[in-house]
């Protein structure tokens, strides 16, 4: 091919539609947004921001019209709301008119007589079947789960885990739904989840830690995969600020393409 020669661009067909998460820095790396019906492993160990993130992902998102859906597995919704009066961003109204609803998973259980510490195989199938009509009565776009390995924990075998996952994210998928799922990371090196069965099957991976830099403490972020889009995997410093997350570039890294 001449030097002079032109590289086509992609068909527009194949470029994926995005959901931007408005969290600005966040687009700017996956080269704008999360592509629609993916879900996404948010993955970190406490204090590191994974909830204070996949709020704001909702939030933005219903801001826009995008129906967004949390269901809280172990903090109750009454405390998180508390927290999130402190951003800028948020608005009471959001709640009122639907466009954000947060459901308490616990109280799912206890509605669903799911008390046995482990849950079986017919009430993983009843907890599938409920999250997939809650998508349907709030019409979520957006969804998050807060936590995934909190329900790992209910579940406990891995190969139900794995199915489990399979199963709740092909039901995401089905509803049209740009998932993310946070989940605290395990206790060996090199996994993003408890039992390093979950992030196999979703679609990305967003980690979230801490470092040291002269004495402080900084958080930071680093896409580790996402399907469907170039990315950045640099490492990006956090800072929370009364108007949402903002990042900065914190090491260099190349660009990546996950398939």
């Amino acid at each position: 091919m001449p030097e002079s020669a032109a590289v086509p661009s992609p068909p527009a067909s194949t470029v994926r539609a995005r959901c931007r998460t408005g969290i600005e820095g966040l687009d700017n790396i996956l080269e704008g947004g999360i592509p629609k019906g993916n879900t996404v492993l948010v993955a970190g160990s406490v204090g590191t921001g994974k909830t204070t993130l996949t709020l704001e992902f909702l939030i933005r998102g219903a801001e826009v019209g995008e129906r967004s859906l949390f269901l809280s597995v172990t903090e109750a919704s009454e405390k998180l709301l508390e927290n999130m009066r402190s951003f800028e961003f948020f608005q009471p109204g959001l709640l009122a008119s639907g466009q954000l609803t947060l459901i308490d998973v616990p109280v799912v259980y206890a509605k669903l007589g799911l008390t046995h510490e482990e849950l079986g195989i017919d009430e993983i199938d009843a907890l599938l079947q409920t999250i997939s009509r809650l998508l349907v009565e709030t019409r979520a776009q957006r969804v998050v789960i807060d936590s995934i390995t909190s329900l790992g924990y209910r579940i406990k075998r891995e190969e139900r885990i794995r199915d489990f996952m399979l199963r709740l994210s092909q039901m995401l998928s089905q509803h049209g739904c740009t998932t993310l799922l946070v989940s605290e990371i395990g206790p060996l090196p090199g996994r993003y989840s408890l039992h390093g069965v979950e992030e196999v099957v979703v679609d990305g991976v967003v980690l979230l830690g801490n470092v040291r830099r002269q004495g402080d403490i900084l958080r930071v972020l680093q896409v580790i995969k996402m399907r469907g889009t170039s990315h950045s995997r640099a490492q990006y410093v956090v800072e929370m600020t009364p108007i949402g997350l903002l990042l900065a570039p914190h090491l260099k890294g190349a660009r990546a393409e996950d398939d």
